[in-house]
């Protein structure tokens, strides 16, 4: 490990990070995804910095497979834009963009200044890398690494807390949820995946401003809530929004009804079964995990008279109330009652997941950048016209090895 340093005040040095060699960490390229990697060379070949950033990078140090890569640049939005043609700009406060790929996006955000006033929130000017180490939110997120020539960068004493298995905040506790409260929901997410504790300070500010949660968009709420759902701890996590009063308001229903056997055992079903679907590469359904916390909370006893119809839309019902104020797609839920139902043996037909599909389900989806046959153009090949020369043999071309460097190709 070696520190890097800048000259204060009298001329006096002041350390400005703590840079963590290959042989001091135990990431490897190996478990990057190769679309980072290239767009990072890109960014470094066009004059620019650029960072792994975030929870991969936390990830990466305990061992864990990220779920996406995020980057970290001193390019400016619009000349990130420029070097990739995948890309897309979004938000208005803070601009970053979107590397598009066949079946992820990555993340690139432009380095943010710390010079700002928190109270007013003016917080959308670039700065330097120092700077937007110090606007991360927790200690454990704020680590950059550079895979092209493996240096770890602490700005933040980082690397003390992962050692120490402590979760601190970076952004003054009398700001930083009132900035996004979402943060709550998060830095208890993070103490249940790793195991890591948060210190009393972060505790007792989430305690007192929990309720700030329902200035959160129902989307954002709903986007939080699917990945708790899918992390593996969801029984873990969940317990501990109730514990600390966020959960009443995140999902209110389901909070009073917590506290039976049941429901903690069909959470506990449930990390098990992404469990295993995450070993097997593969993920569950969003109607599958609601399917699994909404059962035991479901009864049919009593309801012999109604039609398999009128069952299916009363279960619809129910189920809303149960993840309300979350909103997610009408069809998952729908998908959701036939999974219960049917393990109850009643059969339903799927004329409303049919309806949602033509509406833009994912069934629909995945056949959307499929070009259609145009009713004028023949199945057959067009003849020649007479004269006319030969058309060339086709060339086959050069396979890329990542979705990357088909790009590039």
């Amino acid at each position: 490990m070696f520190t890097r340093y800048k000259s204060g005040e009298k001329g006096q040095r002041q350390v400005v990070c703590k840079v963590y060699t290959s042989r001091e960490h135990n990431i490897r390229n190996s478990q990057i995804d190769k679309d980072c990697l290239w767009a990072i060379r890109k960014l470094w070949g066009a004059g620019h910095k650029a960072y792994i950033v975030g929870g991969a990078v936390r990830d990466l140090i305990l061992g864990k497979r990220p779920k996406d890569f995020d980057i970290a640049t001193s390019a400016s939005p619009r000349q990130v834009q420029n070097i990739f043609w995948n890309s897309r700009a979004i938000g208005k406060r803070f601009r970053i963009v979107h590397l598009y790929f066949a079946n992820k996006i990555i993340e690139v955000t432009t380095f943010r200044s710390d010079e700002e006033n928190f109270e007013e929130g003016n917080n959308n000017i670039f700065g330097t890398i120092e700077q937007d180490s110090h606007r991360r939110d927790f200690s454990i997120n704020a680590l950059y690494y550079n895979p092209l020539d493996g240096h770890l960068l602490d700005f933040n004493d980082s690397m003390e807390d992962m050692k120490r298995h402590v979760i601190r905040s970076l952004i003054p506790l009398s700001y930083t949820f009132k900035e996004d409260p979402v943060r709550m929901v998060r830095a208890i997410k993070y103490a249940s995946t790793t195991g890591f504790r948060m210190k009393w300070d972060v505790r007792w500010a989430i305690r007192r401003d929990s309720s700030l949660i329902q200035k959160v968009s129902l989307s954002r709420l709903t986007d939080e809530v699917v990945k708790i759902l899918n992390s593996g701890s969801a029984h873990d996590i969940l317990l501990s929004l109730h514990r600390y009063g966020l959960l009443a308001y995140v999902m209110p229903s389901y909070d009073m009804y917590l506290k039976y056997e049941s429901v903690r055992e069909a959470l506990c079903r449930l990390d098990r079964d992404v469990a295993t679907a995450k070993a097997a590469g593969n993920a569950l359904e969003l109607s599958q995990l609601i399917a699994t916390i909404a059962s035991p909370l479901i009864v049919l006893e009593g309801k012999d008279e109604l039609s398999s119809e009128e069952l299916r839309h009363e279960v619809f019902r129910e189920i809303k109330v149960f993840v309300a104020p979350m909103t997610p797609p009408n069809y998952e839920i729908d998908r959701a009652v036939e999974i219960i139902l049917l393990s109850h043996g009643v059969k339903v037909a799927p004329q409303m997941r049919r309806n949602a599909a033509r509406k833009g389900s994912p069934a629909t989806a995945q056949n959307a950048g499929k070009p259609r046959r145009s009713a004028a153009s023949p199945s057959k090949p067009r003849r020649r016209r007479r004269g006319g020369a030969k058309p060339a043999a086709p060339q086959t071309p050069a396979q890329p090895a990542s979705s990357a460097e088909a790009h590039d190709l």
